[in-house]
């Protein structure tokens, strides 16, 4: 999700009965075997975030009930059914900061059920003792990235949230385990962000949704110089992800183009991941299938290699390692 604000959730509330009906029209797909999936189902969606609807089973945060949830579920078998058709065949889970917060239970469950199917951005929190520990320990339970982003922060913590001992700590543990930072900010955290992995050089690093660069409708240029002077560190990585936030907010989502165009010269294929953020990408006018298509349709002027880049290997690079 790309801005975990009460203002978001109102809108995903009024975007639930589209999301509802989308699903009712999708028919189950099986589960393939597995060399038969790899030919048939290449691509990773690199950001997706899932939740029951049993909250009995998987509390929700504090404060929330299950009145909050919008849509009512989006389980790994929904997600899934979407995703499958436009030839995915892997996920990236992301942990929920609005409904789970830190337990990461839902998502480790998940790839229990479907080990070689999905990977985890999870989340622990910097201010608990011994957050490195508790990222070791979700390694094997295939959390291989984590979530990081000021939003989850009172506001007076937030403009130096990157730096408490909690997450210098984080960033020195991810340099060893070969887990990500992947952070959710916006423009105005660029600077700190790219502070930070200097400071870190060794440690993986994925911004998510291009930084949020175009939330507001308009894609400044400075922002972009901002985002693309990250790519001389040469661990970090860029989602191309969520856009049906940025820009026009709508399909076909050409005017993110330029921009990615703009990423493709300073990071080059191999460091910048195609992602839907679903169930959000499938609300309202826009569709997993218009997410997916703008980079493997409609990104004219690559190669297929560096295709695939996009829609699978670099992902499997970071979430997936071998």
């Amino acid at each position: 999700m790309i801005h975990p604000l009460p203002t978001r959730r109102a809108a995903l509330a009024a975007g639930a009965v589209t999301l509802g009906a989308a699903m009712t029209q999708i028919t189950p797909i099986p589960t393939a075997p597995a060399h038969a999936a790899e030919a048939s189902l290449p691509w990773i969606d690199a950001h997706s975030h899932i939740w029951p609807a049993e909250t009995d089973r998987y509390p929700l945060a504090p404060g929330l009930t299950k009145k909050d949830l919008a849509p009512a579920s989006f389980t790994d078998e929904e997600l899934m059914k979407l995703a499958r058709p436009e030839g995915v065949g892997r996920v990236v889970l992301i942990q929920h900061s609005i409904y789970h917060l830190w337990d990461n239970s839902y998502l480790t469950d998940a790839v229990k059920r479907h080990p070689k199917l999905f990977r985890i951005q999870g989340m622990v929190d910097d201010h608990a003792p011994q957050p490195g520990a508790a990222m070791r320990k979700l390694l094997p339970q295939g959390v291989t990235g984590f979530r990081i982003t000021p939003f989850v922060r009172k506001p007076e913590e937030q403009p130096k949230w990157l730096e408490t001992p909690g997450m210098v700590e984080m960033w020195q543990t991810g340099a060893k385990t070969r887990q990500a930072m992947c952070l959710l900010i916006n423009p105005s955290d660029l600077p700190a962000t790219d502070a930070m992995c200097a400071r870190h050089p060794d440690t993986p690093v994925v911004i998510d949704h291009f930084a949020r660069i175009g939330a507001e409708g308009v894609i400044r240029d400075a922002d972009v110089q901002a985002l693309c002077k990250l790519a001389r560190h040469k661990h970090t990585f860029v989602k191309l992800s969520a856009f049906y936030a940025l820009g026009q907010k709508k399909p076909p989502h050409e005017e993110l183009i330029p921009m990615i165009r703009r990423l493709l010269e300073a990071f080059g294929p191999k460091r910048l991941m195609w992602a839907s953020d679903s169930p959000y990408q499938i609300m309202g006018v826009n569709t997993y299938k218009d997410s997916i298509a703008l980079i493997r349709d409609r990104l004219d002027g690559i190669s297929a290699e560096d295709r695939a880049w996009l829609l699978a290997k670099t992902a499997e690079s970071v979430y997936f390692p071998a």
